[in-house]
Parts: C-alpha cells; sequence; structure tokens
C-alpha cells in the first residue's frame, strides 16, 4: 500500500484529496496543525469507510512541531511515497505593496514558502525510501508572474504584497527541488488547483472542492515518464493545463 503525507488536510481540498487517494489504496497521514482537528477529520473518512487514515500533527511553521512529526511518522512507516504541501494562508484580504504590515507578510511566508521547505526537508529521507516519490506543492495560478504583468490576464488586477509573491517564492522553489533531484525517480511539480469555493476565500470561487482536489491528485499519480519541474493549472491554462511561470 502505497503512502501519502498531506499537510492542512483536515478540510477543504486537503482533506477531499485525502478522501481521492484512499479510494485509490492509499494509506494517508492527515496532517493537521490542531491535532483534535485532525482527528475529526479521520474520524469523518473511518465513517465514510475509508480506515487506511491516520491524523498526524504538524505546524509547518513550528520547526519542532515539524521534527515530532518527523519522527511519529518515521515509527509508523519506512516509506513515503507521496508528500503533498497543501497548508497555505491567504493574509489579509487587502494588501497594497505599500502599506502592507511586513509582519502579515512575513507570517504568510512563514506557511506558504518556509513551511514547505522545512517539511520536504524533513521527510526528504522517507520519501527517498520510495522507488516512485511524488512531492506537490500545492500553490495558485495568481503566483504566475508572467501572467501578472499582462494586461488581457483575467486576474491582472488581483494583486496582494503578502500572497501572490508567496506563491511565486515557492513556485520558484519547486523548480530549484525538481532541478536538484532530476536525475532521481522523483517527480515534483507545483499544482493550481483552481480558484474554488472554500473557507479559505469566503466560498467566492466558482469551482468545487473534488475537481480541485483531483488537480492535485493528478499529480501525486504521475508514472515514470510523467513530467517534472511544471506549474500546472487548468485555470491559467484550460487548453494545455501548463501555466507560464
Amino acid at each position: 500500500m502505497k503512502t501519502a503525507l498531506i499537510t492542512g488536510a483536515n478540510k477543504s481540498i486537503g482533506f477531499e484529496t485525502a478522501r481521492q487517494l484512499l479510494q485509490l489504496g492509499y494509506h494517508v497521514y492527515l496532517g493537521s496543525r490542531d491535532l483534535e482537528k485532525g482527528q475529526q477529520a479521520a474520524d469523518q473518512l473511518h465513517a465514510e469507510g475509508y480506515l487506511a487514515v491516520e491524523p498526524l500533527q504538524i505546524d509547518v511553521t513550528d520547526s519542532a512541531s515539524i521534527a515530532a512529526a518527523r519522527t511519529e511518522l518515521g515509527q509508523r512507516t519506512r516509506v513515503l511515497d507521496v508528500l503533498i504541501n497543501n497548508a497555505g494562508i491567504l493574509g489579509g484580504m487587502s494588501q497594497p505593496a505599500l502599506t502592507s504590515p511586513i509582519g502579515m507578510i512575513k507570517e504568510v511566508f512563514e506557511t506558504n514558502v518556509f513551511g514547505v521547505i522545512q517539511v520536504t526537508q524533513a521527510f526528504i529521507d522517507l520519501l527517498r525510501e520510495s522507488p516512485a516519490p511524488r512531492i506537490v506543492n500545492v500553490t495558485s495560478g495568481l503566483g504566475s508572474l508572467t501572467l501578472h504583468n499582462d494586461p488581457s490576464w483575467k486576474y491582472y488586477a488581483v494583486k496582494g504584497a503578502a500572497y501572490q509573491p508567496s506563491k511565486a517564492a515557492l513556485n520558484a522553489y519547486t523548480i530549484m527541488l525538481a532541478y536538484e533531484l532530476r536525475d532521481t525517480p522523483f517527480k515534483v511539480n507545483a499544482v493550481d488547483p483552481g480558484y474554488t469555493a472554500t473557507d479559505f476565500n469566503h466560498h467566492s470561487g466558482p469551482g468545487s472542492v473534488p475537481d480541485a482536489a483531483a488537480r492535485v491528485v493528478k499529480a501525486a499519480l504521475l508514472g515514470p515518464d510523467g513530467p517534472t519541474s511544471q506549474f500546472f493549472s487548468d485555470d491559467n491554462a484550460p487548453e494545455t493545463g501548463i501555466s507560464p511561470w
């Protein structure tokens, strides 16, 4: 049975991603900052008949929490096949470049960028034990620098000094990580789940959670001939599914 760890998986897209991987026969470790909420999410999946799911407490902004989660997971499994860095925050709703508090910007980067880096570094040894390891960094279409400079883009006016730069930085880290692992069986990709109706955006998005999760799962299931170092976004590029960086 293949194994997967999903951060920020106690609700919304992360939770649905867990459900879809369980349907495919994976054993899922459901990462949650709050263990009680993680257990409640796991209990819900158990009630639906999915038994191969366990909560794992992990705060991606806390080095000690990440280290403890790595130790705990290492006691449960010797191999991790899939790491999905899903945990993310938006920050303030208004993020003007000249007046956004630096503390808020740092907080967003702590979760969206530095959290991903720390978690990836902490669990890379378990991933290396897999014959076909996959790392999926959940990004946003708003992280495309190319499109942010294109006045014809539908989201051109959706600018922000914290969230959008954090996802652009995450995309850059994805490229660097994929390059470092280029001569290995790893596939490392960034996935934009699309503008989805979740608590994250006060349910303003038109997309559905199952469709968003399916995009993440697709990258987690890539075969040996699948691409690496890609920015997948059906929203930004409906014809090809590959967004410009």
